[in-house]
């Protein structure tokens, strides 16, 4: 075993395991007041069901030597039940343990990602059946075509995309960003928009929007250095590129802000780290510090622009998820075909360093195969599980607020009075010092939200 890359994975796992409350957060600021508590759960409770099904079953699906040798999905009974996982196996650079808890947090956060397309609009029931059907019939066979590699001796046959095609994905633009963009898109377009749309709440916090933002950067060096699976020096490049990737992101996309709406915005800072932490991810072994610049810089501007879109196009993308995701991992992959040099640890070269368009033709194929795949598997998926469990919230139930409809919680108690959860009444809490706020229903409650302008009104739900 080799002591310093086990380390530095187990590490790398606990940093990218630190996205999951990044998520929930960033999305949850981003929600409207009523929202945010649905919003935690759905990220964690599609991380735990993801958990459950990677230990199961999914590890082989993704990992297990292909069935029939042609790099479509890998053999469910190999792992079954992560058993294999507890020998200490002489001369194994990586336990086998650590490299499956490090995956299962890719699987995870895919899943995750995909609920900021949804909220306001689904129940959370279903929501959980629906994870654990997309990530066992989308995610699992795409991460097997992207990340599992065929042995050199011949022994045992990996991906497709990563064996055949050689496309260059260093910690999942494909399998993660592409594939959870475009099940956004999918689910947002099969379950329709939420009520009152374009009109929607404004974020309840944006502070936490970038805590949350500043716990996925941190996640993220651990998400794509972590990939290198070793202690070295492509760990190190790879921390350096990601870094870069995300500083160019914020000033470009912020940039953009300031010349069309004459103001660079707090939400719009951190979303344009992001944007840049998605189109590097794929990237972030294959190109220099200046290719991810570029990378970066591309990315603040192109998502920027494309987060507008829905509004023309009439998607009900809620948090961004298809703008962020969908194209940054589009523009990062293809990227690579651009800006891929042979001296970064992927070892290729893109079109701008003598390396023709082969490497840009097998981008391509492989952001086209997992666009079809992705985006046919889950309108399918949601059309399916609407019809049978009721995936969409009724109209009154989003009026009423999810939190309270789903969950019978609020996230903010600004009104100092007591739940009785048995009884599903508030009961006022008096004061010697303060008077007793008159009682108001959530149905009277005025409630703020934000036109296409950025103009805000109150409406008084009745």
């Amino acid at each position: 075993m080799d002591a310093a890359s086990t380390a530095w994975v187990m590490a790398a796992t606990m940093g990218v395991s630190l996205m999951i409350p990044g998520l929930a957060l960033y999305y949850g600021g981003m929600a409207g007041a009523r929202s945010i508590l649905n919003v935690i759960m759905m990220t964690f409770g599609a991380v735990a069901v993801t958990g459950v099904i990677w230990t199961l079953y999914g590890f082989s699906f993704a990992f297990g030597d292909s069935y029939g040798g042609v790099g479509l999905l890998g053999d469910v009974t190999e792992y079954v039940g992560l058993g294999e996982a507890l020998p200490d196996v002489p001369n194994t650079a990586l336990p086998l343990a650590g490299f499956a808890t490090f995956q299962a947090l890719f699987a995870a956060i895919t899943v995750a990602i995909i609920s900021g397309g949804l909220v306001d609009r689904v129940r959370f029931g279903p929501w959980l059946v629906f994870s654990g059907l997309w990530v066992t019939i989308v995610y699992l066979p795409v991460a097997h075509w992207v990340f599992s590699l065929s042995a050199p001796d011949g022994s045992r046959t990996g991906g497709w995309i990563l064996n055949r095609l050689q496309a260059v994905d260093y910690a999942g633009g494909t399998a993660v960003h592409i594939n959870s963009g475009i099940a956004a898109l999918a689910a947002v377009l099969a379950l329709g928009p939420r009520v009152g749309w374009p009109r929607r709440p404004r974020p309840n916090s944006l502070p936490l929007t970038a805590l949350g933002g500043g716990m996925l950067w941190f996640g993220w060096f651990g998400f794509n250095a972590g990939s290198a699976l070793a202690s070295g020096n492509a760990a190190c490049v790879v921390l350096l590129t990601t870094f870069d990737a995300a500083c160019a992101a914020m000033l470009t996309w912020l940039a953009v802000e300031k010349i069309v709406d004459g103001h660079a915005t707090t939400l719009g800072g951190i979303t344009g780290v992001l944007a840049g932490l998605v189109a590097i991810t794929p990237a972030c072994g294959a190109v220099s510090p200046l290719g991810a610049l570029a990378v970066g810089g591309l990315a603040g501007i192109v998502c920027a622009l494309a987060v507008r879109l829905k509004y023309r196009w009439g998607f009900d993308d809620a948090l961004d998820v298809v703008g962020v995701h969908l194209v940054g991992g589009i523009l990062g992959t293809l990227l690579v075909g651009v800006f891929a040099i042979s001296s970064a640890p992927n070892g290729r070269e893109g079109l701008l360093y003598g390396g023709g368009f082969e490497l840009l033709r097998a981008q391509a194929l492989a952001t086209a195969a997992v666009l079809v795949f992705s985006f046919t598997l889950t309108w399918l998926l949601v059309k399916a599980v609407d019809r049978t469990l009721g995936l969409k919230l009724s109209d009154d139930a989003q009026l009423d607020g999810v939190d309270l409809a789903v969950h019978r919680e609020r996230g903010w108690d600004l009104d100092g009075r007591l739940q009785v959860p048995s009884a599903q009444v508030s009961v006022p809490v008096p004061s010697a010092e303060l008077p007793v706020r008159a009682e108001v229903s959530v149905a009277e409650a005025p409630v703020l939200v934000e036109g296409r302008n950025g103009s805000s009104e109150g409406v008084t739900r009745r």
